[in-house]
């Protein structure tokens, strides 16, 4: 006969085992699972976070360095033109005024009239002076009389002395009374010839030969002598070859050397350009303006040219002649309150700031004569906040261009 199963018999991993053991283990091994997940979860995580912070950190770092743009300085190998303005004056140039007093008479020139050296200009009447040269005339013609009368009496008592008619100290005063009389007579003669020299100058003429640029006097208008007691009355120019003045920077200044020539283009002459050549410097630098005043010559012959006009005046200088320079654009110049300054990059991405002395100015371009080398790295556009020692980086070059830097 089959024998009963007893219930302590069965394992515990026998199929007729208690349900609930099985779904407890069961349980168990979920619960584990599920803590690896988690901890999976939380590595993850701060993984993730540890990893985006460095990315923003990182991403920080690199917006907050500037991204430049360089360039190389150029040297200069042509002819450097330098353009300054310039005023021109007659070679030789008078203004006319009234050495006597009295009333114009007359005048006989008009502005632009020729007229040679010595000619009549104009006539002043001058009644006063003639009134006191004829009063003068007779004035010495009474002192030659008494000049007369005091010489025969002092001769008279000098061969009176001789015989011991007349005291020595009687003969001594008719001596003294012809010399005094001498003198006055010299006196009056002078005066006569003083009041001669100014009625001629009752006629004006011209000192030389020239172009009456200026009239400013008209029939019975009141003339006083002198510079300043009045406008002048004519102003004569020479115009057969004017003088042009120019004021150099100081930069140029060891180029102005005697014999350079220059070429003129003035606004009333469009399409026309003029020669002049350097004369002379003044040889010194104005302290307010840091410039040297040149002096070019113009040959004038046929009168095209006129005194006191405006001129460009065109240089044209050999290349080195203020040093060795370079040109850069415009744009490279940094203002700062010690003057102007150029950004530049070192080996290590660094900025270099350079202090700089500007040549001529092209417009878009500029020429630096001192300040930089031919290898530096100039940055382009350089941003105002931009500080030195600050670390940037340079942009590479774009597609298809030539690389700058």
């Amino acid at each position: 006969m089959d024998q009963p199963i007893r219930s302590n018999e069965v394992g515990a991993g026998h199929p007729l085992a208690s349900p609930g053991a099985g779904t407890a283990r069961q349980l168990g091994r979920v619960g584990a699972t599920l803590g690896v997940v988690a901890l999976i979860i939380l590595v993850w995580a701060g993984l993730s976070a540890h990893h985006a912070s460095a990315k923003l950190k990182d991403s920080t770092e690199k917006e907050a360095v500037v991204t430049v743009a360089t360039t190389k300085p150029q040297g200069q190998s042509e002819l450097t033109e330098l353009i300054l303005p310039g005023n021109i004056q007659a070679h030789y140039e008078a203004p006319i005024y009234a050495r006597t007093s009295g009333y114009l008479k007359r005048w006989l020139v008009d502005i632009g009239t020729p007229v040679k050296a010595g000619q009549l200009l104009g006539e002043i009447e001058s009644p006063e002076v003639d009134s006191q040269l004829r009063q003068a005339q007779a004035d010495l013609a009474t002192a030659e009389a008494n000049r007369k009368i005091a010489g025969l009496t002092a001769e008279r008592w000098r061969n009176l002395r001789s015989s011991d008619s007349v005291s020595k100290q009687e003969a001594d005063e008719k001596i003294s009374l012809a010399a005094s009389g001498d003198a006055q007579m010299q006196a009056a003669r002078a005066n006569v010839q003083r009041l001669h020299q100014l009625s001629g100058f009752e006629k004006i003429t011209a000192p030389f030969d020239g172009v009456v640029t200026a009239r400013n006097t008209d029939v019975g208008q009141l003339i006083s002598a002198g510079i300043n007691t009045g406008p002048e009355l004519f102003r004569v120019a020479d115009m057969r070859r004017l003088r042009l003045y120019v004021r150099v920077p100081q930069t140029y200044a060891a180029a102005m050397q005697p014999g350079l020539s220059a070429d003129l283009q003035f606004p009333d002459r469009p399409g026309k350009t003029y020669t002049a050549k350097l004369d002379s410097t003044s040889s010194a630098i104005d302290q307010a303006s840091r410039t040297l005043l040149a002096q070019l010559s113009i040959d004038n012959k046929n009168g095209e040219l006129l005194p006191g006009a405006y001129v460009e005046v065109h240089f044209k200088l050999p290349p080195g002649v203020t040093g060795e320079s370079f040109k850069l654009p415009a744009n490279v110049l940094l203002f700062r309150s010690d003057g102007l300054h150029v950004a530049t990059v070192d080996a290590n991405q660094h900025v270099v700031m350079k202090p700089v002395t500007i040549g001529r100015d092209y417009g878009s371009d500029i020429e630096i004569t001192q300040g930089l080398e031919a290898d530096d790295n100039v940055i382009l556009s350089p941003p105002d906040s931009l500080t030195d020692g600050a670390i940037i980086r340079v942009a590479p070059p774009k597609a298809g261009q030539v690389a700058q830097s």
